[in-house]
């Protein structure tokens, strides 16, 4: 005590606000774009490493739309990863939105993750891929997804294919998203090509995206995994109105909105059956996500030609 101030450790101070302080030496961390083209099991491959669901995934391709971020913290490195949309050739407005996702996720990163499903030989989008890749001075590693349905001569074919596509491949893995092959094999080889680093996020994070977004892309993604293949791409979901009632349960009122008439037919139903089965299974992965009952209200409303029009892109968040 001097002056009767009490002393301060000034070491003890600041090693409370130091990002190095709670994490070991050898500790690693950045940011990890995983990047690819449509339905390849980007989303699949992220929800396997964190071990739980953060993004929606559906056997439609362009189910992503939004960038997603995926936490995975281990003692010994913190991992952001980055869901992106499927790299492909735009055909309306929200196309080039998700776009333009997959390519902002690219110049902040630390390492791109490319996703490709190896059963197949590249495609024209993967040479897409290839291209906006070979535009970042970025180190990549080669996921090379579906080997559970991929026999070893198509794979090593396959695999020096793709290989052949990107000169900045540091590593290639195979991968199996579906049935968890290779997964803790893939992370700690993205561990080992990312700078020392501290936490950016509270150790029991794994994900950036609030509980709207997530009820609205629970709600969509039934409805992609229900309807008929003409409808799912022109699906989009508004929430109206997300509160908690006096007797603790979540009350959620949602739109659902296609482009037309025919559209609005099929998302209900003979009957309302469809929508009714979309909000049944929506509502169980929504009340898992939340841990709290949910009432939940679905209306399908037309809006023509919406994925072209810039001012609803904006109001529905593609913007």
């Amino acid at each position: 005590m001097t002056d009767g101030k009490q002393s301060i450790d000034v070491d003890a101070f600041f090693a409370q606000s130091d990002p190095f302080a709670d994490v070991p030496p050898d500790h690693r961390s950045g940011f990890v774009a995983v990047v690819g083209r449509p339905n390849v099991g980007k989303s699949t491959l992220m929800n396997a490493i964190l071990g739980q669901k953060v993004a929606i995934v559906s056997p439609r391709p362009q189910t992503t739309r939004n960038r997603i971020a995926g936490i995975l913290t281990r003692e010994d490195c913190q991992i952001v990863f980055i869901d992106t949309p499927g790299i492909h050739k735009p055909k309306h407005k929200l196309g080039e939105f998700m776009m333009d996702q997959a390519r902002k996720a690219l110049p902040d990163a630390d390492l791109a993750l490319w996703v490709v499903d190896v059963s197949k030989p590249p495609r024209r989008d993967d040479e897409r891929v290839a291209a906006v890749l070979q535009a970042q001075p970025l180190p990549v590693i080669l996921a090379m997804n579906k080997i559970d349905i991929t026999p070893p001569d198509r794979l090593l074919a396959h695999a020096e294919a793709y290989r052949a596509q990107v000169p900045g491949i540091v590593e290639d893995i195979a991968v199996s998203a579906l049935k968890h092959q290779g997964v803790d094999a893939l992370v700690d080889r993205i561990r080992e090509h990312l700078p020392p680093g501290p936490r950016y996020y509270p150790p029991g994070q794994v994900s950036d995206i609030q509980e709207r977004f997530l009820v609205a892309e629970l709600i969509r993604e039934k409805a992609l995994l229900y309807l008929q293949e003409e409808v799912p791409h022109a699906v989009a979901v508004d929430l109206q109105d997300f509160e908690e009632r006096e007797n603790g349960v979540i009350y959620i009122f949602a739109r659902i909105f296609v482009e037309r008439e025919s559209q609005k037919g099929i998302l209900i139903g003979k009957r309302g059956a469809m929508i009714k089965k979309i909000g049944q299974e929506a509502r169980k992965e929504i009340e898992a996500a939340l841990g709290r009952k949910v009432y939940l209200e679905l209306r399908v409303k037309v809006k023509p030609k919406w994925r072209r029009n810039p001012a609803e892109l904006r109001r529905l968040g593609y913007a």
